[in-house]
C-alpha cells in the first residue's frame, strides 16, 4: 500500500485533516474528520470496554495469576510542577537537536542518518576552488547526511549530493568516493560537525553546537507571569495516576493487585515531527498503570504483554506486520527491569521496519517512590536532593505515604507497577493502514472495475451499516427512512438516496462501512431487505425487523 494514496484517502473522505490549514497548517499536529472521529471514539471504547468496564473482577482472565480490579481516572493536563521534577522529566525528559546555520532547519541529531566517505579529488575534474580543495583534504572523512526515506534511496542520495557539492561528474564518482559503508548509519552529537554535508546545505561545517531541548510545553498559570506561575502541559498520562494512587486506595477500598486505566490528551514538542500522525505535538494516550506485589511482578508483565498483543489481533491487526518485541538490556529505561514494545510495519517506514504502538513497561517502585521521596538517582537509588538559592531542597517528594498495607497479611510494602501504554493516534493510524485494500467488484453494469475499500473490524468500523433505498420513489424512501430511525437509536448507520446504488455501495466500502442495507421493490412486498457484506460481496435477504439483531451481532 503506498502511504500517498493512503493520506488522499482520509482527506477526501474526512478521516484527517491538516490542522488550520486554511493558514497553511501547524506542523505536528491533525484534527479528525467525521469519519475520523468516529473511527478513533470506537478504538477508545473498545479499549476501554475491553480492560475496564467490560473486566470480570470475579475470576481470572486466561493468563491472570490471579484475579484483579479495575478502575479509571480522568486527570488534568496541567499539572503541579514538582510532578515533573519528581518524575525526572523536568531534568531527563530531552531530545539533542542542531540547527543548520545555512539552511534554518532544524534536526534531531540522532535521527540524521548518511554515509562516511573519504574523497580524492580527481586533478582538473572538480570546479572547487583551491581554499574548497584544500578544505576537503584536511577534512578527510566526510559524513554526507541523506534526507531520503528508503535507505535505498538514501544510498544513492549521498552519491548525488557528494557530487553535486564536490563539483564532480556522477560517473567519476566510483573514481572519486571511498565509501565507508554500503548502507546508511546513524551519527551522534560527539562526531565533528566540520565533516558533516546537513539536509539542504551546499557546503560541511553548517551545523550548530548539539544542545539539548526539553520536550514539554511550558506554560503560565494566573495572571502574573513569573518563574513561580510556570507549569507545563503533560507529556504523558501516567503521573496523574502516580499521584493519585492514595485517593483511589482510599475512595474505592481496591486491593492489589488492580489497575487504573486512562484516555486522554499529552503534549510533547517533538522537534521534528514526521510520517503522518505517527509523530505528532499533541496525542492521545489510553495508559493501564497496574499495582502489583513485587513477588508477583514479573508473572503480571507477561500476562499483560501477551493480552495487550492479543487485542490488536482481535481486532483486526494480524499477520507479518504486527510483531511483540521485547527490549534488549541495553534499551531499558534505567527503571525498568523489562520491557516490551508492540509494533507495526507502517508503510511509510523502510522496508524491514516496525514502528512502536505500546509499550509494556516493568517499572518497578520507581514512581511511587519518587513521588513519595523525591527525585532518585537511578544508579544507586538514593535520595538525590538539589538545593535551590532559598536553600530547600528543588527536587523534594510530597512527603506522603504511597506504601500499600495488606489487610490480610498486615505488611506494608511500595507495589511494583506494570504500565501497557498506548498511542490512540497510533492505533488509528495502524487501523487505517491496515484497512486500505484495493481489489476488483461488480460496477452498476456487472463490469468489474478496482475499488478502494476500508476493510475496518466490524467494531471499530466508523459506520456500522447504510440505508440505501434502490430508487428515490414507489415508498422505498419512506420505508429506508423507518428502518434508518430505527437502527440510528442503537448504532451509528448512515441513509444515502443520492445517485446509483453501485455508486453508493463505492462510498461505503471507501468509509469502511461493514453491511448495506438495500430497500427494493420486494421489500415493499414481503417486508424483506438485503443486507451486503463490505468484503464478501455476498448478499442476502432478510426481514427488516431482524436488521437490528443481524447486524449487532455481526459487529461483535
Amino acid at each position: 500500500m503506498e502511504m500517498d494514496k493512503l493520506v488522499a484517502l482520509c482527506k477526501r473522505r474526512g478521516f484527517l485533516f491538516q490542522s488550520s490549514e486554511i493558514y497553511g497548517g501547524l506542523n505536528g499536529f491533525w484534527d479528525y474528520g467525521p469519519l475520523g472521529v468516529e473511527l478513533k471514539r470506537n478504538i477508545k471504547d473498545a479499549w476501554w470496554r475491553d480492560m475496564v468496564s467490560g473486566h470480570d473482577e470475579l475470576a481470572p482472565p486466561p493468563g491472570a495469576p490471579e484475579s484483579y480490579e479495575m478502575t479509571g481516572l480522568d486527570c488534568t493536563i496541567i499539572m503541579h510542577p514538582q510532578v515533573w521534577k519528581c518524575s525526572g522529566h523536568y531534568d531527563l525528559f530531552h531530545d539533542t537537536m542542531v540547527d543548520c546555520r545555512e539552511s534554518k532547519k532544524r534536526y534531531r541529531i540522532d535521527q540524521m542518518r548518511g554515509r562516511w566517505v573519504a574523497v580524492k579529488l580527481p586533478g582538473g575534474e572538480s570546479g572547487l576552488a583551491a581554499e574548497k580543495a584544500a578544505e576537503v583534504e584536511r577534512l578527510g572523512r566526510l559524513f554526507i547526511v541523506s534526507d531520503a526515506e528508503s535507505p535505498e534511496a538514501a544510498v544513492e542520495d549521498t552519491v548525488t549530493r557528494a557530487c553535486q557539492v564536490l563539483g564532480i561528474r556522477k560517473k567519476k564518482a566510483e573514481d572519486s568516493f571511498t565509501w565507508e559503508s554500503t548502507a546508511v548509519v546513524g551519527i551522534d552529537a560527539k562526531v565533528d560537525r566540520s565533516r558533516v554535508l546537513a539536509p539542504h546545505a551546499t557546503w560541511f561545517g553548517t551545523l550548530t553546537e548539539p544542545r539539548e531541548f526539553n520536550l514539554m510545553f511550558s506554560t503560565q498559570v494566573g495572571a502574573a507571569a513569573s518563574d513561580d506561575a510556570r507549569a507545563f502541559l503533560r507529556p504523558e498520562t501516567a503521573q496523574g495516576i502516580f499521584v493519585n494512587f492514595k485517593n483511589v486506595l482510599d475512595s474505592t477500598r481496591v486491593r492489589i493487585p488492580f489497575g487504573i486505566a486512562q484516555i486522554g490528551k499529552s503534549f510533547r514538542n517533538e522537534i521534528t515531527p514526521r510520517n503522518f500522525t505517527f509523530r505528532s505535538r499533541e496525542f492521545e494516550q489510553m495508559e493501564i498503570e497496574f499495582f502489583c506485589h513485587p513477588d508477583s511482578s514479573f508473572q503480571w508483565y507477561q500476562y499483560w504483554r501477551d493480552r495487550r498483543m492479543k487485542w490488536y489481533t482481535d481486532l483486526g491487526l494480524a499477520g507479518a506486520r504486527l510483531r511483540l518485541r521485547e527490549h534488549h538490556a541495553d534499551e531499558l529505561s534505567h527503571y525498568s527491569t523489562g520491557t516490551a514494545d508492540i509494533e507495526y510495519a507502517f508503510p511509510f517506514l523502510p522496508e524491514g521496519d516496525f514502528g512502536e504502538l505500546e509499550g509494556i513497561a516493568h517499572r518497578g517502585d520507581f514512581d511511587l517512590r519518587s513521588h513519595m521521596e523525591g527525585k532518585l538517582d537511578p544508579k544507586t537509588r538514593p535520595l538525590q536532593l538539589e538545593m535551590g538559592p532559598d536553600g530547600k531542597p528543588r527536587h523534594r517528594g510530597s512527603g506522603k505515604d504511597l506504601s500499600y498495607l495488606d489487610q490480610l497479611t498486615n505488611k506494608r510494602y511500595i507495589p511494583h507497577v506494570i504500565e501497557p501504554s498506548a498511542g490512540a493516534d497510533r492505533a488509528t493510524l495502524a487501523f487505517l493502514c491496515e484497512a486500505y485494500c484495493e481489489d476488483q467488484a461488480p460496477d452498476d453494469g456487472g463490469q468489474m472495475q478496482t475499488r478502494v475499500v476500508m476493510r475496518f473490524h466490524p467494531r471499530i468500523a466508523p459506520i456500522k451499516a447504510a440505508i440505501l433505498p434502490l430508487v428515490k420513489k414507489d415508498g422505498m424512501p419512506e420505508m429506508a427512512q423507518e428502518l434508518y430511525r430505527t437502527l440510528k437509536r442503537h448504532c451509528n448507520v448512515f441513509y444515502d438516496e443520492k445517485q446509483s446504488i453501485g455508486k453508493r455501495y463505492r462510498r461505503q466500502d471507501e468509509a469502511g462501512t461493514p453491511f448495506c442495507v438495500t430497500i427494493d421493490g420486494q421489500s415493499l412486498q414481503d417486508g424483506t431487505v438485503t443486507l451486503r457484506d463490505r468484503d464478501t460481496l455476498k448478499q442476502w435477504r432478510l426481514k427488516a425487523d431482524e436488521a437490528l439483531t443481524e447486524i449487532r451481532q455481526r459487529v461483535q
